[in-house]
């Protein structure tokens, strides 16, 4: 998967490869880790850190979840979110081996 992202990225016929693959492969990891699976329909980020990545254009944007973001309540909310992660993880399990 990782070269099937990085051969658009880096090909050019008329100049060689060389170390282009290193500047864009951090690039390329950001973009796997924040796609969803089509087993579980989580990202890999999610089943790690328990919430969805802030991507760059979010902030850039002032995406609803990043105006809405209220610190007080960031604290009581991560909690919960913590409790359903293992939940969650386990209805990922779930959905992978039906998908198999």
């Amino acid at each position: 998967m990782v070269l099937q992202d990085l051969k658009p990225r880096i090909f050019n016929r008329l100049n060689k490869f060389g170390a282009r693959w290193v500047a864009k492969l951090p690039s390329v990891f950001w973009s796997l880790r924040t796609t969803p699976s089509q087993a579980i329909n989580y990202t890999p980020f999610f089943t790690v850190y328990g919430s969805e990545a802030v991507l760059p254009t979010d902030l850039d944007y002032g995406a609803l979840r990043i105006r809405a973001h209220d610190k007080q309540g960031a604290k009581a909310f991560h909690e919960d979110t913590m409790d359903q992660l293992d939940e969650a993880r386990d209805v990922a399990l779930l959905r992978l081996a039906r998908y198999q």
